[in-house]
């Protein structure tokens, strides 16, 4: 099966090597997954529910200090809960229907917190952030759809270097901010900070492309039908990373007025 590669590492060409079992009967299809996209984003948006809510139940009585401690475990848990089943889906993403759901729960708790965090400083940026985002999703959709971008080799190549760039200075800066060193234009509001910002969310915009790309090339390459719920999953991942760094980005821009 002639794929093409993603720079998403959960879209990886190999994947559909470790689901080949001989003949299949039912084979992966588009339409299964958006379905099963759609349905991940349900369960991503009622398990953020349950976070926002805790956060903003403290929060209207007290600090945000407090409100953020309230939902610390909760978060803390979804972040590093989702990176784990994150790395179990990519190397087992024949049991993908059972471990692209639980990512989505954990990521929602994570994102809940997240964003009510950002809401309680700036009020109205998490709804700007989510529009922006379903925004950017669909204009990539259609640029892909109508053959205005195309995934070529050369196209390839380039995000997946500046996605692994960009991948090497977060940690860098994790591994910096452990020993207390802060890597300024990472957090800080000046314009190198917010062109930064904008680089990222392109390139992370750009990504969706290979995905769409992939997906529609496991379909037509007649993909076993569990890999409908990975081709979610990596979908996910990267609207997540999007939506993370766009909040970012406008809480940058908010932080100068």
């Amino acid at each position: 099966m002639n794929l093409t590669k993603s720079s998403n590492p959960a879209l990886s060409n190999s994947v559909f090597s470790k689901v080949q079992t001989g003949a299949q009967t039912d084979v992966m299809t588009i339409e299964g997954t958006v379905n099963k996209t759609g349905l991940m984003f349900l369960i991503l948006a009622f398990a953020a529910a349950f976070t926002w809510r805790k956060f903003f139940g403290v929060y209207e009585f007290g600090s945000t200090e407090g409100a953020f401690s309230a939902v610390a475990p909760w978060l803390i848990g979804g972040g590093i809960g989702g990176f784990i089943v994150a790395i179990i889906t990519v190397f087992s993403p024949r049991y993908s229907n059972i471990t692209a759901p639980i990512y989505a729960v954990l990521e929602g708790l994570f994102l809940g917190g997240l964003s009510a965090f950002f809401e309680a400083q700036y009020p109205g940026l998490v709804m700007r952030a989510v529009a922006l985002t379903f925004g950017v999703f669909f204009i990539m959709l259609f640029l892909f759809r109508s053959g205005k971008i195309r995934a070529t080799g050369k196209f390839r190549m380039a995000i997946i270097a500046a996605t692994g760039g960009i991948a090497l200075i977060y940690f860098v800066s994790f591994i910096a901010g452990m020993f207390g060193a802060n890597i300024g234009f990472l957090h800080g509001n000046s314009l190198f900070s917010i062109g930064f910002s904008l680089l990222v969310v392109g390139i992370a915009a750009l990504n969706l492309i290979l995905d769409f790309d992939f997906i529609q090339r496991g379909a037509e390459g007649g993909a076993p039908k569990i890999m409908e719920w990975y081709g979610a999953f990596g979908l996910m991942v990267t609207l997540v990373w999007l939506y993370i760094e766009i909040l970012r980005l406008l809480s940058k821009l908010a932080s100068r007025d």
